[in-house]
């Protein structure tokens, strides 16, 4: 501990308990942050493409989660080392941002580390390696524009959309039923889209998921799905051209804020309070009645007097529908949310052209379907599937495809996948790193090799011969100066992406390049450790 006195003879303490902590400098300190990263992007490597790897992840309270999402994989993991943090921002920032890509961001910015540890050994200075990886992130994202094709799409002609959402979904473990699952999303981005603004709004989109049936009864609603039944059993269970009342007001006599005591002491007083109470519970239904409502949609309960006489009146409801879903409902069927009876009136209702009650398998489980509504923006896609992790897959896989889809819809163009870009890229940073004098051309041939890291973990994902393959591909595209040639993952027999329609967004791989760069320009930037001491 350092003590000072300052100008009155003040003692006073510069930095506490300084001897304590422990402290990497320089190029020890570069080399540890390094490793660091590189140890996460190892162990995203294997997930990369059609055929990686997935990781079975434990929580602390025995959940157990199986993905191959990078940014799933990286939320879960627990991390403690500071760069290790890093790499989990980025996975996360590509998630929030693009919604696909989160494993090539890692892997490619453990590539440039590994790539600056070999520059730093040969002694050039960090801030120039920065440099030179900023200069060649330029080259390839502005090579990437060039390589780049558009294609229209519209509401009738969706197939190139599909494609696209393909190649996402088939690094996932639904990839068997891949073409329809892209369908489903597709169809789920465009009923939402507002393609004037090209914008989408993903909330409207609900993702159910029940255990039961199989992956292939995944079905797209042009509507909301309710986990409710109606209140009374002998209620109807399907009910069209339904005029919803959507309440959020308790169906029950209101109760007085303050402290209060109904003294009875004769059955007349009992007889004229039930009478009361019921003639409240009268006026409430009479009042949904009078509006024209055949159905009732309460955020919360109401007793079984009420319940009673709903069914008498003939008005099913339904009861403790969330928050959520009551907005859902709202905007798809156009009506309003009434928080106090008074309010109450026709224009107020929304509008549905059929809703029914669905039961599931031999369980107990039942759901209501609200469907054909009169603003058929709001949808639902509805997973079925063998076992709840297999559920949560299928909706992290298709959260991926409407991310996509949404990026396709901002920007229409697209790179082929399989690696093709990357390999691209490469051939066009190591081209342009003879134009830079400085030191920094080392720098640009280093990046060109980390950008071969992406194809070369594909072909090991899929038991090809890397260095082989990758050589082979790379040999070809400049020989016929052809960007379309990838590492062929599936086996089909062409290298050719286009063929094969592997197809990956513009802004996606863009994104990819330009965040993996950030984030090892400020790694290398950090020379100094100061860490406290574990007891």
């Amino acid at each position: 501990m350092a003590l000072a006195f300052d100008e009155f003879g003040r003692p006073f303490i510069i930095i506490k308990e300084q001897e304590q902590k422990t402290r990497l400098r320089g190029i020890e300190a570069q080399k540890a942050n390094i490793s660091a990263g590189k140890a996460v992007a190892r162990i995203l490597r294997t997930s990369l493409g059609p055929k990686g790897m997935d990781k079975m992840l434990q929580s602390p309270d025995g959940d157990v989660t199986i993905t191959n999402d990078g940014a799933t994989i990286l939320e879960q993991m627990d991390v403690d080392n500071q760069i290790a943090k890093l790499m989990v921002e980025l996975s996360r920032s590509q998630d929030y941002e693009i919604g696909d890509g989160t494993t090539g961001v890692v892997v490619m910015a453990g590539a440039l580390l590994e790539q600056a540890e070999w520059l730093l050994e040969r002694g050039i200075h960090p801030i120039r390696i920065a440099e030179g990886y900023e200069m060649a992130s330029r080259i390839a994202v502005e090579h990437l524009e060039r390589i780049a094709q558009r294609f229209d799409f519209g509401p009738t002609n969706i197939e190139p959309l599909v494609q696209t959402c393909m190649t996402t979904l088939s690094s996932k473990i639904v990839n068997r039923c891949k073409c329809a699952l892209a369908e489903i999303s597709v169809k789920a981005v465009l009923s939402v889209a507002d393609l004037e603004r090209k914008d989408v709004n993903l909330d409207l989109i609900k993702v159910e998921g029940k255990v039961g049936g199989k992956l292939e009864d995944t079905e797209l609603i042009y509507g909301i799905t309710v986990d409710k039944d109606m209140s009374h059993p002998q209620m109807p269970k399907k009910i069209e051209d339904a005029k919803i009342a959507i309440l959020t007001c308790p169906f029950e006599p209101p109760k007085p804020k303050t402290k209060h005591k109904v003294e009875i002491d004769t059955v007349e007083k009992f007889q004229t309070l039930r009478q009361q109470e019921q003639k409240y519970f009268d006026d409430m239904v009479q009042k949904c009645k009078d509006v024209g409502a055949t159905l009732v949609i309460c955020q919360w309960g109401f007793d079984d007097e009420a319940n009673h006489l709903l069914m008498h009146r003939n008005l099913p409801a339904v009861r403790w529908v969330g928050g959520v879903e009551l907005e859902l409902i709202a905007i798809a069927t156009g009506g309003r949310i009434v928080p106090r009876f008074q309010e109450l009136t026709p224009e107020k209702l929304g509008r549905a052209g059929l809703v029914r009650e669905k039961s599931f398998g031999t369980t107990k489980d039942k759901m209501l379907y609200i469907e054909h509504c009169a603003n058929s923006r709001a949808v639902t896609i509805f997973i079925r599937g063998g076992n709840k992790m297999m559920i949560e897959e299928t909706k992290r896989s298709i959260h991926d495809a409407l991310c996509v889809a949404r990026n396709l819809i901002r920007n229409n163009s697209i790179v082929y996948g399989g690696g093709s870009a990357e390999i691209s890229c490469s051939v066009a940073v190591e081209t342009a790193a003879d134009k830079y004098p400085g030191v920094e051309q080392y720098a640009i041939r280093a990046f060109a090799d980390a950008l071969d890291a992406i194809p070369m973990a594909l072909a090991e994902n899929s038991g090809l011969q890397p260095i082989e393959t990758l050589s082979a591909v790379k040999s070809q595209q400049i020989k016929e100066n052809n960007p379309h040639f990838g590492i062929d993952c599936n086996d089909v027999g062409t290298n050719d992406m286009c063929e094969q329609n592997v197809f990956e967004t513009l802004i996606g791989k863009q994104q990819q390049i330009l965040l993996a760069t950030q984030v090892v320009k400020m790694i290398l930037k950090i020379d100094d450790v100061i860490s406290p001491s574990y007891y």
